[in-house]
């Protein structure tokens, strides 16, 4: 099985048998070096007692007869030793073997000087002539009369050591001792096993809520069961997963309900694009068809009704210009310090003559003095010309609009009101959607593209700035919102 618990546990069970190998082989070095310190240092008087026992070098020659009679008394002590005479130079002038079985005739003399001064740290090898490898050794100068004549040097593993070692290798106790390394490594691996299948089951039952919520398309919510905050790892992976899946359920939902505004957009783009192109169509087909008999006024009839469709259309694209561009990431406020008093001021003369043909008063209150504000005041202004618009187009003949200022601790707020014929409460949540009518609402003006609420709603979200709306039927309507008080810049 290709499980997470799977793998662990052979990932463990490499680890256990590498660690009982290596185990096994350090225990293995550790006997031997601890038998070869302890045979060393039991046998180290050998050389010494066999030196003494006989003049081994005359005048530079080997007394061999006197050196195998030696060995064999030495081999009583121990029966693996291998004796060997040297000169000062390190040659060996005899030994106690057959004379074909040496490998090397030389002996390095730095480790035999070591053992002598008695500074050595044991186990010490020195050079087997026998196998031209390394072994323990007995050492101690021979000397005469006439000075230092040579060393004999005794190996205490030799070949016989060599022959015994290989068969312990296989012996019970070793045999044993392998069989428990591997029971150990067996039932380390088996617990291991069980303990990582017990850890991964939640990673195994979150994989499996992570299946099925997929399956189901995120519509379903994860079963997960109480998760702890102060958890480990797993926990908050649950915890993430659960917030993701949440997150992913509601840009889904978000998702649908663009669709649902998108396709609304387009059939609300097609019927307001529609209405003045059949208008102007007519026009000019009634133009065309009838143009010769008809009267100048009935002439400049159709032709101010094609006008002012054309004015309707171009608004109506113009503010869907606006708005997707507001939309998107490419604008970005230029934030400056202007006078907001100032700037209703001029928006307020824009509309004195819209009002004055529907004998509409227009008051401006701005008794809190020059206020200055933060923002950008081109965007601003759009939205106060927006604002102002709606207010005068449904404000009724010799109604009253009304723009005021007031002055915060750390704000400026601007209001304009209508004594309009309000807005319904069913209607209050959607009034700032794009071409979004009133059930029972008046049908929309010829001038007007149904986009400018929408219009201010987004520039003053770039603001962040909230615009509130109280409004009541056959009353009017108010619009508020404010700006961050401009400081003075010394």
């Amino acid at each position: 099985m290709n499980t997470l618990s799977t793998k662990l546990s052979a990932a463990l069970l490499v680890i256990v048998v590498f660690m009982g190998a290596a185990f096994y082989g350090v225990d293995r070095f550790q006997t031997r070096a601890y038998y070869e310190e302890l045979s060393q240092q039991l046998n180290a008087p050998i050389a010494m007692y066999v030196t003494e026992q006989r003049q081994l070098i005359y005048d530079g020659d080997a007394d061999l007869d006197s050196l195998r009679e030696l060995a064999n008394h030495a081999m009583v002590i121990n029966p693996t030793a291998e004796i060997y005479l040297l000169d000062p130079a390190g040659r060996i002038l005899g030994h106690s073997l057959p004379d074909d079985s040496l490998q090397i005739s030389r002996v390095e003399l730095a480790p035999i000087l070591t053992l002598i001064d008695g500074y050595a740290q044991l186990p010490l090898h020195g050079d087997d002539p026998r196998s031209g490898g390394s072994k323990i050794f007995s050492a101690f100068p021979v000397t005469s009369d006439i000075g230092l004549e040579g060393y004999l040097y005794v190996i205490l593993g030799g070949q016989t050591y060599d022959t015994l070692a290989g068969d312990i290798g296989n012996s019970y106790a070793s045999r044993t001792s392998a069989m428990a390394v591997a029971v150990i490594v067996f039932f380390t691996a088996l617990v291991g096993f069980l303990v990582f299948r017990l850890l991964t089951k939640r990673i195994h039952r979150l994989s499996n809520e992570m299946e099925r919520v997929t399956a189901s398309g995120f519509n379903s919510e994860p079963q997960l069961g109480p998760v702890r905050n102060d958890g480990d790892e797993i926990d908050a992976l649950s915890q993430a997963f659960s917030d993701m899946s949440d997150q992913i359920r509601l840009q889904i939902e978000q998702l649908k309900e663009n669709d649902r505004l998108r396709r609304e957009l387009i059939s609300n783009i097609s019927h307001d694009l529609r209405t003045p192109l059949s208008a102007m169509q007519g026009s000019i087909e009634t133009l065309i068809i009838k143009g010769q008999s008809m009267t100048s006024p009935e002439r400049d009839h159709y032709l101010r009704i094609a006008r002012k469709h054309t004015m309707r259309l171009g608004t109506l694209i113009g503010d869907l210009f606006e708005l997707a561009k507001l939309d998107s990431a490419s604008v970005t406020p230029s934030v400056e310090r202007f006078s907001l008093a100032e700037l209703v001021q001029d928006t307020a003369q824009e509309f004195q003559l819209d009002c004055e043909r529907k004998n509409i008063r227009l008051e401006v209150d701005t008794n809190c003095g020059m206020a200055y504000s933060m923002g950008d005041i081109g965007l601003i202004q759009r939205v106060l010309e927006n604002l102002v618009k709606n207010a005068v187009q449904f404000a009724p003949e010799g109604g009253e609009v009304t723009i005021s200022i007031m002055r915060h601790d750390a704000s400026v707020a601007v209001a304009v009101a209508d004594n309009g014929p309000g807005i319904a409460e069913r209607d209050m949540p959607r009034i700032f959607d794009r071409f979004y009518r009133a059930l029972d609402g008046d049908e929309m003006r010829a001038d007007s593209s149904g986009l400018g609420l929408a219009i201010v709603k987004r520039i003053l979200d770039l603001h962040k700035s909230r615009i509130t709306v109280t409004s009541k039927v056959d009353t009017g309507t108010r619009f508020e919102f404010e700006l961050p008080l401009g400081q003075r810049v010394a």
